[in-house]
């Protein structure tokens, strides 16, 4: 087994601090990110998140053909000329 020598041996432990601050700045956006999630939208969790997004984009969906039926029916009734 090869022995590490000590400037091997401060690369590592140079990397594992690196790669225990970069773990700390990610839980502490993911800890802001549920944050807004919670404060913003009322979920808790992603999985709730993502059955709201489903649900607000059939909103919008159901929206989009509401004013696009009536634009029709009003250039319709007004015989309007769309260019």
């Amino acid at each position: 087994m090869n022995k590490l020598d000590e400037q091997q041996l401060l690369d590592l432990k140079r990397q594992i601090e690196q790669a225990k601050t970069q773990v700390a700045e990610l839980q502490g956006s993911r800890k802001h990110l549920m944050k807004e999630l919670k404060d913003d939208w009322g979920c808790t969790t992603v999985e709730e998140a993502e059955k709201k997004l489903k649900k607000l984009q059939k909103e919008l969906e159901q929206l989009q053909n509401k004013i696009k039926e009536q634009t029709e029916e009003l250039i319709e009734k007004y015989n309007l000329e769309v260019g």
